[in-house]
């Protein structure tokens, strides 16, 4: 399913409880009030004891409208997922004239989302539903985009002979990311959000200009 057709299918049916009819002023309050019921569930004991029934009852609806909007526990997580991760995609990419401090303010930024118990909550359902084909084209798509407006950051560095032009930004900023969600996921452990951005930033800058001193011999 793709994303499209996911927020098709849960958009304004007018399929919802106490509600009849397309386009009901209900349905889109219906629709968020069971995401923030999904959220605070994942948020609770995450995405392995999440069940239908239990949003249902948080959201104040029924089981019954649930699988009629979403179809399966795996859409409704993802719908989550996209909405909620929206809020990601509206963070400007840092221009400070320094490729260091755009990478640091780019690693905080994130590091600050996952350091949340919603960020590391939908982090965590993310990796545990791979499998899902709909969640899986969904994760991608917003990392493509989020990374894809983020390479300007080496692409400047590069304009600026900060970095040399054999620089890649995509790989530099996976790298970047690699190191925090590693924390997260593997390690377990907080993320300080003052420090690790910093060194993240400067394994990656000095991977790249070492790369570039091998590249001259």
């Amino acid at each position: 399913m793709s994303e499209g057709e996911l927020h098709h299918r849960t958009g304004e049916t007018g399929e919802t409880d106490g509600t009849s009819g397309t386009g009901g002023t209900a349905a889109p309050a219906v629709r968020q009030a069971v995401l923030d019921a999904t959220v605070e569930a994942l948020v609770d004991h995450g995405m392995e004891k999440l069940t239908v029934a239990e949003v249902a009852a948080r959201a104040g609806v029924q089981e019954t409208s649930v699988y009629r909007r979403w179809g399966t526990r795996e859409n409704l997580v993802t719908d989550t997922l996209l909405t909620y991760s929206q809020e990601q995609e509206d963070v400007p990419v840092p221009d400070t004239g320094s490729v260091r401090e755009d990478l640091v303010a780019f690693a905080s930024s994130v590091a600050a989302y996952l350091s949340t118990p919603l960020g590391r909550a939908l982090l965590d359902a993310a990796v545990r539903t791979a499998d899902d084909p709909g969640l899986t084209r969904a994760r991608a798509a917003f990392w493509d985009g989020r990374l894809d407006r983020a390479q300007v950051i080496v692409e400047r560095a590069v304009a600026r002979g900060e970095l040399p032009e054999t620089a890649g930004a995509r790989l530099a900023l996976e790298a970047l990311l690699a190191l925090l969600y590693a924390r997260t996921l593997l390690v377990r452990a907080p993320l300080d959000v003052a420090d690790l951005p910093r060194r993240a930033a400067d394994l990656v800058l000095d991977g790249l200009r070492a790369a570039e001193r091998d590249d001259g011999r």
